[in-house]
């Protein structure tokens, strides 16, 4: 596990961090997205805004949202099993949620497994709250979503 105190960088995501992040989708989710679900994003869709988390040039994280008409909803964030428990989620929720509210995003919105409670525990750090149940949401697993809001209006991080 790498140290804490280590220097990590965000930035834009580019077609060519591909390699690393398929790396960490596969191995962070039942059903990974593909490699060309993640091109898509990058090349076609304006409302699309995706970074990565990167350390000593290595790709350790990366998270994705979707803003339209003021409301922002994340799709992604996944971070390397080695460097989990080191704030590299935290810095690129951190981040979203800055460039969210820079784009005039006045909510965040997000699904987050039923099981994920150390992402659930992350997001409500950060404000958001419970809001709704999607059962059976994830099809592989049947595992059901939990729907998590967060109103930026107002909002600081600690």
């Amino acid at each position: 596990m790498a140290g804490e105190k280590e220097e990590i960088s965000i930035d834009r995501m580019r077609e060519e961090d591909l390699d690393e992040i398929m790396e960490i989708e596969e191995v962070s989710f039942p059903s990974p997205w593909m490699r060309r679900q993640f091109s898509q994003e990058l090349e076609a869709s304006p409302f699309s805004h995706f970074l990565v988390a990167k350390r000593e040039g290595q790709l350790v994280g990366y998270s994705g949202f979707w803003l339209v008409a003021g409301e922002a909803h994340i799709g992604n964030l996944a971070v390397h099993p080695h460097f989990r428990r080191c704030k590299i989620g935290e810095k690129l929720l951190l981040a979203m949620l800055e460039q969210a509210g820079a784009k005039g995003a006045r909510k965040v919105s997000l699904e987050v497994r039923a099981g994920n409670i150390a992402a659930q525990n992350l997001y409500q750090k950060f404000g958001f709250c419970k809001a709704a149940t999607r059962p059976g949401y994830y099809v592989l697993t049947q595992e059901d979503a939990i729907i998590m809001c967060l109103d930026l209006r107002g909002w600081r991080k600690e």
